[in-house]
């Protein structure tokens, strides 16, 4: 019968799974297949797991529950196999790296980092303060120069300050933070955000992370929305 597979750990995690339900509409109690020193949590599923919010919802409670007790690789949402055989192969032909990646992560929880412009105004004031030709050109649009060049000019020589003065505060966010993680991740930032950083972060440096996150918020004042949001199962790097 298909599985659905939250998470692999040690076979000596206490897996305490009563009282939380697993993906599917009519959810399939929540067991392990065990093979040599790992075991797999899963549930039988007799439907295909799309992500709606409740099965969204039960898969992150699964590692939630689970990252608690003990180590864990969480996979992502929506991991199928067709067995408790494929399962067990699998467990034994990457055995290794499994257990090397337990090992890699144990005592470590993930945070997320993102950075956006929360208000704007004080930042483009900065910027006609700070650069004399965008000052010079806003002045003369606001004179009634009716010249249609010099709105794009302005707009363009804003935008490039903007993304300047983004990258650079986003490097010195990273440069304050990462030290404070085993390891880290610099992914792609969409929308708004100029920052979108992965932390593996030790849980003996929790706390620090904390003051860290506080004085940041603190220096970088309220024109600045700068979101934490962790301790989260270590997605990011599972490899």
């Amino acid at each position: 019968m298909p599985l659905y597979v939250y998470s692999i750990t040690a076979k000596d995690h206490p897996c305490r799974l009563d009282g939380i339900s697993g993906v599917g509409s009519e959810p399939s109690p929540l067991r392990t297949v065990t093979t040599g020193p790992l075991c797999a949590v899963v549930s039988d599923i007799a439907e295909e797991i799309r992500p709606k919010r409740r099965d969204l919802t039960a898969h992150q409670q699964v590692q939630e529950r689970l990252m608690a007790d003990g180590v864990i690789l969480p996979l992502q949402f929506g991991y199928t196999a067709p067995d408790d055989l494929a399962v067990s192969q699998a467990l034994e032909s990457n055995g290794e790296n499994y257990l090397a990646a337990l090992e890699r992560l144990d005592g470590c929880a993930e945070y997320h980092v993102r950075a956006s412009q929360a208000d704007e105004a004080p930042l483009l004031e900065q910027i006609l303060q700070d650069v004399p030709e965008a000052n010079d050109l806003n002045d003369r649009i606001r004179g009634g120069d009716r010249d249609p060049a010099l709105p794009l000019a302005l707009g363009e020589m804003v935008a490039r300050e903007v993304q300047v003065r983004h990258e650079t505060l986003a490097a010195g966010l990273t440069e304050a933070l990462v030290p404070l993680s085993r390891e880290y991740l610099a992914h792609p930032a969409s929308g708004n955000d100029f920052l979108n950083l992965s932390l593996l972060v030790p849980d003996e440096n929790k706390e620090a992370l904390r003051t860290t996150e506080s004085n940041l918020a603190r220096e970088i004042g309220s024109g600045i929305d700068l979101r934490f949001s962790g301790p989260l199962p270590p997605y990011s790097f599972v490899q």
